[in-house]
């Protein structure tokens, strides 16, 4: 339907896929079809504009609306009723689904009973093919002796080892941004030049730099691996037939290839005695201090593609998000390049800048809190177990905590759809209960990788916002969609002008 637009934009699908074509003409048949209910609402012209957001589907709907919804955007079918209760029951061909909403709930699956309530089947077939048992889907004491391994490559001192290499990347990106500058009408797309950033990112900080990989292929070989991956709905619902949701064909020779191509690498590192500080030569020496446990090349290889796939595209989406918030709030914008002026004082960021962009901080966060990278988390009942104020949940029952509207919910949140980073300036986190805000899960299993991609966020947006203003393209209204991500559809068309 895109390619019938006469006014296209040009972009690539993934890393560096096939040409694609984002359609900017509001009068035209294709803006009018996409847009039949906008979402961008101004209200008063002094007000600030509410940022996109997806309609919720009504309860109770029929077995085929509920089927449709979920095939289309599982991120639609979060019935409308959990963005003001605590939890809500969706009845289906005699099985119960919860969504939990209370932070009480969602402490008691996530903290609490993690052992009783494991990643569902729907989630481990979407992810499992492209990673393998890594960190973020092995269970049981396989994950238990791997998260204790991996944990100190990842605290926050180390992490740190990274701004220069994440400094450097950015750098190469607002150079780009800054030529485009020149020329007023040039747009680019936000969300291709995110994952162009922080894949190189990935690939320094695992490899020490690109030497000897095949760049292109590499990222080709992901995108397709995770494009055999993006039907595959997360989310566990007894309306598709055996509970089995609808799954794209292919990818399975991408994944072989980039597998075979990661494992290569495993081995040329092992043979290779010079020493290195990247990620790779960690994983390799990572042992479990309880039983000595060391990774094999298997091993190795599933947590380098978790890295490469999930890791980058985490940040590149609060990144895109946080770029497409900014466009819309100038203001915001003003603020972080004064307080990366002040902490800097001009010069590019540093380690030690880091925890003082108190600022550029809340708007990442910010920015995840309306649009975050994994919307929903889903979990499977492995027993009975009963829940405070809710009741017996059973064995097998799908457990849903839909964390992108616990982040919107009327009783969490104040004007929850509105941009505000003052949320997490001063006291203001504080106030809120703790499982409140998920973007990177919560309990034992929260993302191991979560400071590297705070840290990345960060220090990427501060350098890209150095002499330069984003600025929206009229009309555009990103869409949400969700399989295992949450994407803005098309792309995230934006132009770049000089400071």
């Amino acid at each position: 339907m895109l390619e019938a637009c006469p006014r296209p934009l040009g972009g690539r699908d993934g890393l560096l896929g096939a040409p694609r074509r984002i359609c900017l003409a509001k009068p035209c048949r294709i803006w009018r079809s996409r847009h039949e209910r906008p979402v961008l609402s101004r209200g008063p012209a002094a007000e600030p504009p509410i940022p996109a957001r997806v309609e919720p589907i009504r309860l109770p709907a029929s077995i085929a609306t509920l089927f449709r919804t979920v095939a289309r955007n599982p991120l639609a079918s979060i019935p409308e009723q959990a963005y003001r209760e605590p939890f809500v029951r969706v009845p289906l061909l005699g099985r119960e689904t919860f969504h939990l909403c209370d932070p009480d709930l969602v402490r008691a699956v996530l903290l609490d009973g993690s052992d009783r309530f494991v990643k569902s089947e729907a989630a481990q077939r979407a992810l499992v093919p492209a990673v393998g048992r890594a960190v973020l889907t092995a269970e049981g004491e396989r994950w238990r002796w791997q998260r204790r391994a991996l944990a100190p490559m990842f605290r926050p001192e180390r992490i740190l080892d990274f701004v220069p290499v994440m400094v450097a990347r950015a750098e190469a990106t607002r150079r780009r941004w800054l030529a485009l500058a020149t020329d007023p009408t040039a747009i680019t797309d936000a969300a291709e030049d995110m994952m162009l950033t922080t894949f190189d990112i990935v690939l320094d900080a695992l490899f020490s730099g690109p030497d000897g990989i095949d760049v292109p292929a590499f990222a080709a070989d992901i995108t397709a691996a995770m494009e055999g991956r993006a039907g595959s709905s997360p989310i566990p619902c007894s309306a598709y037939p055996n509970g089995r949701p609808i799954r794209a064909s292919g990818g399975s020779m991408p994944r072989a290839r980039l597998r075979a191509r990661v494992e290569a690498l495993v081995r040329a590192r092992r043979a290779d005695p010079a020493p290195r500080a990247d990620l790779l030569t960690r994983l390799i020496e990572a042992e479990d201090p309880e039983t000595g446990q060391r990774m094999g090349d298997r091993d190795v290889a599933d947590n380098l593609l978790t890295f490469m796939v999930a890791g980058h595209e985490t940040t590149a989406l609060a990144l895109t998000w946080a770029l497409y918030l900014l466009t819309l709030h100038p203001e915001a914008t003003e603020t972080i390049r004064a307080e990366v002026d002040a902490v800097t004082g001009g010069g590019a960021v540093e380690a030690g800048h880091v925890d003082r962009l108190v600022y550029t901080r809340a708007v990442i966060d910010e920015a995840m809190r309306l649009y975050p990278p994994a919307p929903i988390i889903p979990r499977q009942a492995t027993e009975d177990v009963e829940l405070p104020g809710l009741g017996l949940v059973r064995k097998g029952a799908p457990v849903i905590i839909p964390v992108y509207a616990i982040q919107r919910h009327r009783r969490l949140w104040s004007d929850p759809d509105r941009f505000d980073p003052t949320r997490f300036l001063g006291e203001a986190p504080k106030s809120r209960p703790r499982y409140a805000y998920l973007p990177f899960g919560a309990g034992p299993r929260i993302c191991i990788g979560m400071s590297f991609a705070l840290v990345e966020a960060v220090v990427v947006l501060a350098t890209l916002l150095r002499g330069l203003e984003v600025s929206p393209v009229p009309g555009f209204v990103p869409e949400l969609k969700a399989r295992i991500t949450l994407r803005p559809e098309p792309g995230l068309p934006m132009r770049v002008l000089p400071r």
